[in-house]
Parts: C-alpha cells; sequence; structure tokens
C-alpha cells in the first residue's frame, strides 16, 4: 500500500473537506453512545419479561445512575480524545503518547475512587432516587455489581478515546455493538435461564464490557505503537490489571450466586 493510499484510508480533519470528515466521525461516535445506552433498555426488557415489578423498578432505577456515571466517564474520555487528537494534528507524535499514558494513570485513579464511593454509597444513591422499598434491596445490588465493574467500564471508554484520538470512529462502534449482542445473550442466560432477575442483568452488562475491552486490545496495540514515546508500560500494565479484575469480579460473582442460590449449581 502506498503512502497516498493509506491516507486515504486515514480520517484526517487536515486535509480535504473537514465537513465530511466531521460527519464520517461523528456518526460513529453517536452511535456508540446510543448503543452504551442500550444496556439499560435491554437489561429493563428482559427483567421485564422474567422477573417482577420489584425487580424492572430496580433495574430502570439502578441502570439509570449507571448510564448517568456511564456519560460522565464519556464525556471526561472525550477530552483525552482532543488532546491526543489535537497533537497528531500537529504533527507532534511523542506528545500525543504522552498524554495517552497521562490517561491511562487518571482514569485508573478515577476508577478506583469511583468503585470505592459508589460501593460504599450505594444504599445513599438508591434512597435518594426514591427507589420503592419493595424495589430497594435489588436496587442496591444491581449499583453495586455494576459498581464493582466500574473499572472495565472505563477502560472501554479509555481505548475508544484512544482510537478515536488518532482517528479511528469504528471500531470503539464495533466493539460495542458486539458488547450488546453479549449483553444481550448474557441477559437472557442470566436472568431468563437462571432467574437472577437483577442481579443477573448487572452481572450480564459488565460481562458485555470486559467482551468490549477485550477485543479491543489488539487494535488498540497495534495503533499505541506507531506513536513514539507512547508509554507502553502503562498501557502494558493496564490491560493484564484489566482482564485480572474482570476474571476475579466474574469469579466473586458466582461465588456470591452459589452462596445466595445453591440450587443453582
Amino acid at each position: 500500500m502506498t503512502q497516498t493510499e493509506k491516507n486515504k484510508q486515514e480520517l484526517s480533519f487536515t486535509e480535504g473537506s473537514v465537513f465530511g470528515s466531521l460527519i464520517r466521525f461523528a456518526l460513529p461516535v453517536l452511535g456508540a453512545l446510543v448503543l452504551q445506552a442500550a444496556y439499560g433498555a435491554v437489561d429493563l426488557l428482559v427483567v421485564g419479561q422474567f422477573g417482577d415489578a420489584s425487580g424492572i423498578s430496580a433495574v430502570g432505577s439502578g441502570s439509570s445512575f449507571m448510564q448517568m456515571v456511564t456519560f460522565v466517564i464519556t464525556s471526561l474520555a472525550m477530552g483525552s480524545t482532543v488532546i491526543i487528537g489535537q497533537h497528531i494534528g500537529e504533527k507532534r507524535p511523542q506528545a500525543a503518547g504522552d498524554a495517552v499514558g497521562t490517561t491511562i494513570v487518571l482514569f485508573s485513579i478515577i476508577g478506583v475512587i469511583l468503585t470505592i464511593l459508589l460501593e460504599i454509597f450505594a444504599g445513599n444513591i438508591a434512597s435518594l432516587m426514591q427507589v420503592p422499598a419493595e424495589s430497594m434491596e435489588k436496587a442496591v445490588l444491581y449499583i453495586r455489581i455494576c459498581s464493582a465493574g466500574i473499572l472495565i467500564i472505563i477502560a472501554y471508554n479509555v481505548i475508544s478515546g484512544v482510537l478515536r484520538g488518532v482517528g479511528n470512529a469504528n471500531l470503539p462502534f464495533l466493539f460495542v455493538g458486539i458488547a450488546c449482542v453479549v449483553n444481550i445473550i448474557g441477559d437472557l442466560l442470566l436472568v431468563g435461564v437462571l432467574k437472577l432477575d437483577a442481579a443477573g442483568a448487572a452481572i450480564a452488562t459488565i460481562a458485555a464490557q470486559m467482551v468490549s475491552v477485550i477485543i479491543s486490545i489488539i487494535p488498540v496495540s497495534i495503533f499505541m505503537s506507531h506513536l513514539p514515546n507512547t508509554n507502553l508500560t502503562y498501557m502494558g500494565m493496564a490491560t493484564p490489571i484489566t482482564t485480572v479484575y474482570g476474571i476475579l469480579f466474574f469469579i466473586l460473582s458466582f461465588i456470591w450466586l452459589k452462596k445466595t442460590n445453591p440450587h443453582l449449581f
């Protein structure tokens, strides 16, 4: 492939029509945001089909709160996208590499803090949302399970922010599309078959996000290898740490399921 052909395949805001590039960049970003919002809708639909009224209320309240948290994280990640894209547009790949390393460290710290706060104050959050008494326990459980996987949610949004920063908005859209399919399958299995109600919907949501992180590892590593001075040490540490965290999340989830629902296994 010649350099000219390569440039034609890459999305650029510094050459050609800005409007056309903007539309081609914005549509996948908008699509990814819509699909991320669909997690809660799918959870609600499946729990409504197989659960009871208290489960519907719990998932409706819990998913609304977690969507708000996700959108805040997405908005913060967009800031990294802008900075990385600006450095690349200025032909300063070294600065772009530094921005990637800083983003990984910053969002790792944010993820740990958010996890601790949401786990501690899940009950208070549900009370502030005026969740009905009969749904309170399920709503708190939904929020706590999703909060335990907040690092996984952050990992996806950071990876998406980096990819968009280097001009590729299509891959994050593809990743979240695959994750939505996994979420639907997980909901049908955990809620429809195993009858785990709101807890099953929350586990399926985090499982879907974990899949999106895993399948994005190779593409983002390829893109980062072309940026000089990219702190691949942070990237190399963040990837296995997130994966191990996800594995521990599912092990602990199923230990809890075994304890609370011994008839399932």
